[in-house]
């Protein structure tokens, strides 16, 4: 196997290991643009979608499978740096209870790749997601991974609260994140934008009338859900075209928002057939 040096990495106080950790911080993340991809199926979904990798850090003793020297070698030849490290190392790096052994940094995807105005450049029937000021990585990674399995046209993330860059989004997503096109914008720009387009605003609410499954969700629509505590704004709730409820039979008044996400999203994709 190829790599950029002769031997591994090995010392904890190398500052190149000491950047990696500080990217756990979205301060980091914010002043340099740089973020963490970790893991085999991650760079693995990274690699396919021809998502530039800068360097990658790599521990054999830790690697779960017997693909990884192929991955390894695909993003060797696409230029990626290649970096071995120590066990030690590796695990001081690696923000993960059990690591696989394969963590790269690279350079966040520029905000102008995926755009409000070239959104639906040869799409006929919209297909989205508005995720409003959510605050938990996970729960967007989770949005993210549904997403995907529904072929979703893309996630547009508004006034955000977690960077979409954290590398729990990136874990929980399990790298449909560079599958999934993502936009940021603001919440006021965005409901201008599905207004304009005739996109109907779908949004989940205890208090309405009609369950998620009776609704007419087979036209352009953009499912919006909200906080994990309080759920969309009132802006949001007062221009939404149709609002549904997910049935609650225990004493659980609602969902986790990514698993209320999930449910729309298959329906949804029943319906569309």
């Amino acid at each position: 196997m190829l790599t950029d040096q002769s031997g591994p990495l090995s010392s904890l106080q190398n500052p190149r290991i000491k950047q990696i950790v500080k990217l756990r911080e979205r301060k980091e993340r914010d002043e340099t643009h740089l973020f963490i991809i970790e893991g085999y199926r991650e760079l693995i979904r990274a690699c396919d979608a021809n998502f530039p990798i800068d360097s990658l850090y790599l521990c054999q003793e830790l690697f779960l499978g017997e693909n990884e020297n192929q991955l390894i070698a695909s993003l060797k030849n696409k230029g990626t740096k290649v970096f071995p490290c120590t066990p030690a190392v590796f695990h001081k790096i690696s923000y993960r209870d059990r690591p696989d052994g394969l963590l790269a940094v690279t350079a966040q995807q520029s905000s102008s790749l995926h755009t409000l105005d070239g959104l639906l450049k040869g799409v006929k029937n919209p297909f989205l997601v508005v995720a409003e000021a959510i605050e938990k990585p996970g729960n967007l990674g989770t949005i993210l991974r549904s997403s995907d399995a529904v072929n979703l046209n893309a996630l547009i993330v508004c006034d955000k609260c977690t960077d979409i860059h954290n590398p729990n989004v990136v874990r929980a997503s399990v790298g449909t994140l560079f599958t999934v096109p993502v936009i940021e914008a603001k919440g006021e720009e965005t409901l201008a934008f599905l207004k304009k387009r005739g996109i109907l605003i779908v949004a989940a609410t205890p208090s309405a009338i009609t369950e998620f499954t009776e609704a007419n969700l087979k036209g352009p629509i953009a499912i919006a859900v909200g906080t994990e505590q309080l759920g969309l704004s009132k802006a949001w709730m007062e221009q939404a075209d149709i609002q549904v409820k997910i049935p609650m039979c225990g004493v659980a008044d609602s969902l986790n928002v990514a698993m209320a996400t999930t449910l729309l999203l298959y329906e949804a994709k029943r319906q569309r057939k």
